[in-house]
């Protein structure tokens, strides 16, 4: 076999995903050398089709591809429907509630995850990225206890040594170097389920505005989502408990469609509707095991980010939120550790613990969630208790399911922040300017000085793509 060394890069990022094209991208933005190895060739299919607001007009705005996304004709998502909890009606919320989201960006779109995800790895190119498909990574280069390389085979099957300051692992649930950052990955103990989903065409649609909502759906034996992708092709999935296993043995067509006729509104909404049978969507496939956390995130030299560090159930449509939430927050780390502004330990401390602080929002809403005996009022006040916001309870459920619990400036609407920069203008006139200026820098981050999430934490810079010391206290809790 041809063995090669090829020049240096300042990181390599693993997997061509979300994750990894945003993290890729943001770190060129700031004018260093990325490369990207993706072993697989796009567009490929993936799950994962149903995004939030704080992706769509948060990081896709960051990322310079919101035109793009606007004409690439995805369905448009207002909001979300359930069948769930003790009322035996579906009911729906609405993005546009909180005002996080309100205005024009009170929406998100479900995707093809091959078109979307092919338009984010394209853009990555066009920022200056390296992209190199149909290359496996085969393990990292160590030295000194730091990551310093990977080794991986090209699509001719040349193989190949490559050096760099940072390596990132957004290679996703079948990482096969998660492993190198040490610590192990922990698989939950409540969430061990199982998901069985295939694809339909001519699946009912509901009245609009909803007409593109997510339904998920509880049965019996667990609980149904329900994507529609286009005026005509759906997702339809079913995540069954693990002691519902054994029905997904055999046929996995057969098994799909005994449990949907289990469940009266899915075979409603499917009741003329004729299930894909070739292509790429023509297979019906099996995740299990999806819901872990990693023991750590990082090591000198490597990083974990998206589904390479956690994963939770999809009941709330986190996985693109999480993946590309961690790539900004790790992004950030990358590009000040590179530029020598601050201890590379402290940068992915902050990291870690932020990423930490968004995974364990979701997952302590999503094991009260699970309690099917509740109404939905009573889930509206369980996520102001897990978030622990100043919103009322119904607004604190919308904010959480559409990614916006953390604050994170880069994630919530311009028309919020500009709300919030002329309360606090109108509502402190006697105020010194300093004062004003301090509470425009923890709200907005416009200048120096933002408040930290915890102490001793570091806070993003004016151009969020870098973390910076703060002289403030940490943030008070709610």
């Amino acid at each position: 076999m041809t063995h090669t060394v090829d020049s240096d890069f300042d990181v390599i990022v693993v997997g061509g995903g979300p994750g990894g094209s945003t993290v890729a991208s943001f770190v060129a933005m700031q004018g260093h050398r990325v490369l990207l190895l993706e072993k697989e060739e796009f567009p490929r299919h993936q799950i994962g089709e149903s995004l939030l607001p704080s992706t769509v007009h948060g990081i896709c705005k960051l990322l310079g591809v919101s035109e793009a996304m606007s004409q690439a004709g995805f369905m448009v998502k207002h909001g979300g429907t359930f069948r769930w909890g003790s009322n035996a009606e579906p009911w729906s919320f609405d993005f546009a509630l909180s005002p996080k989201f309100a205005g024009p960006t009170s929406f998100a779109y479900q995707v093809e995850r091959m078109k979307f995800d092919k338009l984010l790895l394209d853009n990555a190119r066009a920022k200056g990225v390296d992209v190199r498909e149909r290359s496996t990574v085969l393990d990292v280069v160590q030295e000194e206890g730091r990551v310093r390389g990977v080794t991986y085979d090209d699509e001719h099957g040349v193989r190949h040594s490559v050096r760099a300051s940072f390596v990132v692992d957004a290679s996703g649930n079948q990482s096969r170097l998660q492993g190198r950052i040490g610590g192990r990955r922990e698989y939950s103990e409540f969430f061990q389920n199982i998901a069985l989903f295939g694809y339909y065409e001519g699946g009912k649609r509901m009245p609009s505005p909803n007409s593109g909502n997510i339904t998920c759906v509880a049965f019996g034996s667990g609980w149904f989502w329900y994507i529609p992708l286009s005026d005509s092709l759906t997702s339809v999935g079913v995540v069954l408990r693990r002691d519902q296993a054994h029905r997904v043995r055999g046929d996995r067509a057969e098994a799909l469609a005994a449990l949907i006729k289990e469940c009266p509104l899915l075979s409603d909404f499917l009741c003329e509707a004729r299930r894909v049978r070739s292509g790429p969507y023509g297979e019906v496939r099996i995740r299990k095991d999806y819901s872990y956390l990693h023991d750590t995130f990082w090591r000198p030299g490597m990083v974990l980010i998206g589904d390479a560090a956690c994963f939770i159930d999809p009941l709330f449509s986190s996985g693109v939120h999480l993946a590309t939430y961690s790539a900004l927050l790790a992004a950030r780390s990358i590009n000040t550790s590179l530029r020598g502004d601050i201890d590379e330990r402290e940068c992915f401390t902050e990291y870690e613990a932020r990423y930490r602080k968004e995974y364990g929002l979701f997952h302590d809403f999503l094991t009260a969630f699970y309690d099917v005996n509740r109404d939905e009022q009573e889930y509206f006040g369980e996520a102001k208790r897990v978030s622990k916001g100043a919103a009322s309870e119904a607004v604190s459920f919308v904010e959480l399911v559409g990614g916006g619990a953390s604050d994170e400036g880069a994630l919530i609407s311009e028309a919020y922040q500009a709300q919030r920069r002329a309360d606090l203008l109108d509502h402190v006139p006697q105020m010194h300017w300093e004062g004003q200026r301090i509470q425009l820098q923890a709200t907005f981050g416009e200048v120096v000085g933002d408040v930290p999430l915890r102490e001793s934490g570091l806070v993003e810079s004016a151009d969020g793509m870098h973390w910076m010391k703060s002289s403030q206290e940490p943030a008070p809790l709610a």
